[in-house]
């Protein structure tokens, strides 16, 4: 099995920067699509960012312009750089990631959440 591992996170003031990674662990994981999403209390879910392995980006209007997707260094790595954070930022933050798990095929992972607070 797959796992993803976040790491980063924690309390800012407005303005400041936070940078989150995600890294998988486990089986081999061939991926087609990285990304993360967040939640706040009674809201589902939502799209953050995305990036392919082709290159294509995706930004909820919300963090376009203050937020980037990148992949690491390291295979199956990436991150997410947010600057000029706002309170309404506030949420867990969730990697995701789907592609091809060897013996398992098509898959889509999530890690485990992190917490981001943005205060004014």
């Amino acid at each position: 099995q797959v796992q993803l591992v976040e790491s980063g996170g924690g309390s800012v003031q407005a303005g400041e920067s936070l940078r989150l990674s995600c890294m998988t662990s486990g089986s081999s994981f061939l991926i087609n699509t990285m990304g993360w999403f967040r939640q706040t209390p009674g809201n589902e879910r939502e799209l953050v960012a995305r990036l392919t392995q082709g290159g294509a980006e995706t930004f909820a209007d919300s963090v376009k312009g203050r937020f980037t997707i990148s992949k690491g260094g390291a295979k199956n790595t990436w991150s997410l750089q947010m600057d000029k954070l706002r309170p309404e930022d506030t949420a867990v933050y969730y990697c995701n990631a789907q592609g091809v798990a060897a013996g398992y095929g098509f898959q889509e992972y999530w890690g485990q959440g992190t917490q981001v607070t943005v205060s004014s």
